[in-house]
């Protein structure tokens, strides 16, 4: 039956999970193909937060304001890793209400979010 295990199965279980040589074993094993997709995000943000300094400088946006608007790309930029077509043009919606109403331009936020991700606004 499932569910039953006596409490030697369940230390042997722990211990085979937590056991440090096996664990750096994994992580060795795993370390080229974390580096690539680390990699590979990275360049991916830099290269958006260089789009979205060009729609900054582009809308005249005061350099106070620049971080503001590149934690709003970051969140953007995470939230296109898991969502996409109308629930993503909500999640746009909802984040650029958000920093709205941390005092940033929302005619810039919506021209960040339309130019840089391609994401329209969201239908009624």
């Amino acid at each position: 039956m499932r569910g039953n295990k006596s409490g030697a199965e369940r230390t042997a279980k722990w211990n085979l999970k937590y056991d440090p040589e096996r664990i750096k074993q994994i992580t060795e094993a795993g370390k080229p193909t974390y580096l690539e997709h680390a990699s590979t995000a990275f360049n991916d943000i830099h290269d958006m937060e260089i789009a979205v300094k060009g729609v900054l400088n582009t809308a005249g946006v005061p350099v106070t304001d620049v971080p503001d608007y590149l934690c709003f790309g970051r969140e953007m930029w995470s939230k296109c890793k898991t969502h996409s077509g109308p629930l993503m043009a909500i999640e746009a919606a909802t984040l650029i209400g958000k920093w709205v109403s941390r005092s940033l331009t929302q005619a810039v936020l919506e021209s960040i979010r339309s130019n840089i991700f391609n994401v329209p606004a969201p239908t009624p």
